[in-house]
């Protein structure tokens, strides 16, 4: 079974696509900071202050992830620009091998960005 093949424009539409979703969580992670913060400094208890740290760390190694994502987005787009430069003539009507395993990359961010809200949310409803 051999890869799909994708127009140009298309895979370009999904680079763009991707990386204002990583935006989006990038928000969402701020606002998740500034809340664990808020908890943090209300609390004293030491089970609160693990799940603090918890989350603190999760948050941390989901923005690093997000960054590498947007490292795979980036090398791909420069990728793609190079072969148009290198053989521009009808670059546009071209198939392209379509990128399953970025796709992929960004699947599974979305399944884990969507677990850890949901831990995060029941976290802050027992604690306020």
């Amino acid at each position: 079974m051999g890869t799909t093949k994708v127009h140009l424009s298309d895979l370009h539409q999904d680079h763009k696509r991707w990386k204002q979703r990583l935006s989006f969580y990038d928000d969402e992670l701020a606002i998740y900071q500034r809340r664990l913060e808020e908890i943090s400094s209300k609390n004293s208890d030491v089970e609160i202050k693990k799940k603090v740290d918890h989350f603190a760390n999760q948050f941390l190694i989901q923005r690093n992830e997000q960054i590498k994502l947007r490292q795979r987005i980036d090398a791909h787009e420069s990728l793609l620009a190079d072969n148009v430069k290198a053989n521009p003539i009808a670059s546009d009507h071209r198939l392209f091998d379509d990128h399953d395993a970025l796709r992929e990359g960004i699947h599974t961010q979305d399944s884990i960005l969507e677990n850890l809200k949901k831990e995060f949310i029941r976290f802050c409803e027992q604690v306020l």
